[in-house]
This record gives structure tokens, sequence and C-alpha cells, in this order.
């Protein structure tokens, strides 16, 4: 499944085999869902029970430091947390072959 071409700094979600949801960080969603997929990828991927695994949500982010908090947060998050965050998110069928992008490097953040 080809995503998204353009490169930049994501904090993607995706959906595995065994109904577990990994969350991470990259700047080319392709090159690293196919990674994951090949058993190339983070060690919580590497599980063959885990695999095939599909991109169900994506955030673009302006630079590196804002997509790596994203990714923590998320991780943080119990299990139905990161249910309830997706599907606000617009992410309503965690199970299904769509995705959903969400571009956030336009926007200007601070901190208060």
């Amino acid at each position: 499944m080809e995503i998204i071409e353009e490169e930049g700094y994501y904090f993607y979600v995706l959906y595995c085999q065994d109904h577990t949801l990994y969350g991470g960080f990259t700047t080319n969603l392709n090159h690293r869902l196919k990674a994951h997929n090949a058993g190339k990828g983070a060690k919580y991927t590497r599980v063959r029970k885990r695999r095939p695994l599909n991109l169900i949500y994506a955030e673009k982010w302006s630079n590196k430091s804002l997509a790596m908090s994203a990714e923590y947060h998320f991780k943080k998050l119990n299990r139905s947390q990161k249910e309830y965050y997706l599907a606000k998110n617009g992410v309503h069928l965690i199970n299904s072959k769509d995705y959903v992008i969400v571009d956030f490097s336009q926007y200007l953040f601070c901190n208060i």
C-alpha cells in the first residue's frame, strides 16, 4: 500500500494483526511501514504474530520534536484512551484498511 510520498515529521499508529496498537515516529511513512511489515522495524513489530500491520492514523508535524512528543503522549495512554483519541481524530474502525492523516505542520505551537 502506497500511503504518501511526501516526507515530513510523522507520528503514526499501526493496527497489528494481534489487535494491538503501535505508535511510532518517522520521516517517511511508506518506508517505515514496509520496514515494520518486513520484520525490520521496531522490536515490538518484529514479532511474527503482530504482522501484517496496517497504518490507521498519522499526524504530520512541522518539526521532529513535536512529532516525537505526540508519539510519547500517545504511548502513555491506556488502550481505551488510545481508541478514544483515534475516534476523536476520525479513525472509527481501527481494524479497517482505511487511514487518516492529519496535517499539523502549518500550525504554530507554543508552550504556555
